[in-house]
């Protein structure tokens, strides 16, 4: 029987950290969908928005921001399109 690739490859840090990171895609994946989701069956915006932001943040820690940002980018600006104002982030806390 064959030893998967990843075992085979890389050491056990490397193996580690290739989890995290597709733990961390998975995440992505399912923020984006669940934003896209709330629009579709007419949550508010404000929830869509954040569940974009999250799935940016998600990406930024995994290092994954640069090929994530475009995604959420285009969201954000149908987002503003479709619903003008929802895409301004709360005022900060007094």
């Amino acid at each position: 029987m064959r030893r998967p690739l990843v075992e085979r490859v890389y050491p056990a840090d490397a193996k580690a950290t290739l989890l995290r990171v597709n733990e961390s895609r998975e995440q992505i994946q399912k923020l984006l969908v669940t934003g896209d989701n709330r629009l579709k069956q007419g949550v508010s915006p404000q929830k869509a928005r954040e569940s974009y932001e999250q799935a940016l943040e998600v990406a930024r820690e995994a290092g994954l921001e640069e090929s994530v940002r475009p995604l959420v980018e285009i969201r954000l600006a149908d987002l503003e399109r479709l619903y003008p104002g929802s895409t301004r982030s709360s005022p900060p806390d007094a």
